[in-house]
C-alpha cells in the first residue's frame, strides 16, 4: 500500500481514536451491570493478489452481560479494485487505484428492550475523495422516547454543519435501510449519507468541512446511544419479546447479506470475512 498522506493520516487516527472511545464506554457499561467482559482485538493484514501488503486492520469483539455481541471495526486498506468492481466506484473507472479508512459497528443487545444499533463513518480516495457513513437503530420494541432521542441528536449534529443535512439523509437511511423482499424497514432510521466530495478550497466544501461533519456522528452516536443503553438494560422482559427479538434479527441478517453496501466493498476489496460478517448477531429466528 502507498504512503499515506496528510488527509489518509488524519481520518485514521479520528476512526482509531473513536473506537478506543467507544469500546471504553461499552465496557464501562458492562461494569456497571456486574460484568468484567472486555473487548478481545484481532489485528487482520490484507495481501493484494500480487503479494504485496493492501494495509489491514483490527477487529474489536465483545460477549457481555448487556451486549451480547458487539463488534468495532477499524481498518485501513489500500491497493486496486477489480475492474468489474471499479465501475461502480467514483473517481476509479480510468485508475482503480483506492484507499479506504473508516470504523464499522454493530451491536447486538441481551436484553430486546435495548435497541441494537449499526454506526459506520469512512474515507475513501480514489482519483476522487470522499466520506460517507451514519448511524441507524434497530430495536425490535421500538420505543418512541428512544427513537427521538437518537434522531434528536443525529439532527442537531447535522444542523451544525448544513441546515439540508439531517432531512436529506434521514430520508437517504429511511430508502436505504429498506428490505424489498418484505417490504418493511430493517429499523426506526438514523441517518446514511455518502459521496461527500472533498473539493479544493474555493469550490465547493473542502475535506476539512466534511472531515468536521463526520466526526461530529461519531460524537452523537457517543453521547446518545450508551444513554439510550442505560435506560433500558435493566428492564425486565418476557420469552415472546424474547421471540421477537430473535426474529427481528432475522430480517437484520437478510438486510446485510443481501443489500448491504459495506459488506459488498469488504468483500470485493479482500477484507477480512470475519470482520465483515461481524454485523450478524449471535442467534437468530425465522418462522
Amino acid at each position: 500500500m502507498k504512503p499515506l498522506d496528510d488527509q489518509q493520516l488524519q481520518a485514521r487516527a479520528w476512526f482509531e481514536s473513536l473506537r478506543d472511545r467507544i469500546t471504553a464506554a461499552f465496557e464501562a457499561i458492562e461494569r456497571e451491570a456486574g460484568s468484567d467482559a472486555a473487548f478481545q482485538y484481532i489485528p487482520w493484514d490484507r495481501t493484494e493478489e500480487d503479494g504485496s501488503s493492501g494495509g489491514g486492520g483490527v477487529r474489536g469483539q465483545m460477549t457481555g452481560k448487556v451486549f451480547e455481541k458487539v463488534g468495532v471495526n477499524v481498518s485501513t486498506v489500500g491497493g486496486r479494485f477489480s475492474p468489474e468492481f471499479a465501475k461502480s466506484i467514483p473517481g476509479a473507472e480510468e485508475d482503480p487505484s483506492f484507499f479506504a479508512t473508516g470504523i464499522s459497528l454493530v451491536a447486538h443487545m441481551a436484553n430486546p428492550r435495548v435497541p441494537a444499533v449499526h454506526m459506520n463513518t469512512r474515507f475513501l480516495t480514489t482519483t476522487k475523495r470522499w466520506f460517507g457513513g451514519g448511524a441507524d437503530l434497530n430495536p425490535a420494541l421500538p420505543r418512541e422516547e428512544d427513537t427521538d432521542a437518537f434522531h434528536a441528536r443525529l439532527r442537531a449534529a447535522c444542523a451544525a454543519h448544513d441546515p439540508t443535512y439531517y432531512d436529506r439523509f434521514a430520508k437517504w437511511a429511511e430508502e436505504y435501510f429498506w428490505i424489498p423482499h418484505r417490504q418493511v424497514a430493517r429499523g426506526v432510521g438514523g441517518i446514511f449519507y455518502d459521496r461527500l466530495e472533498c473539493a479544493e478550497p474555493g469550490q465547493g466544501p473542502t475535506f476539512e468541512e466534511h472531515f468536521a461533519f463526520t466526526r461530529d456522528v461519531g460524537e452523537a452516536f457517543l453521547d446518545v446511544f450508551p444513554a439510550i443503553v442505560r435506560r433500558r438494560m435493566a428492564e425486565p422482559f418476557t420469552a415472546e419479546e424474547m421471540d421477537a427479538l430473535l426474529r427481528f434479527r432475522g430480517r437484520y441478517v437478510e438486510f446485510n447479506l443481501l443489500y448491504d453496501r459495506g459488506t459488498l466493498f469488504g468483500l470485493k476489496t479482500g477484507g477480512n470475512i470475519d470482520a465483515i460478517l461481524m454485523s450478524l448477531p449471535p442467534l437468530a429466528k425465522w418462522a
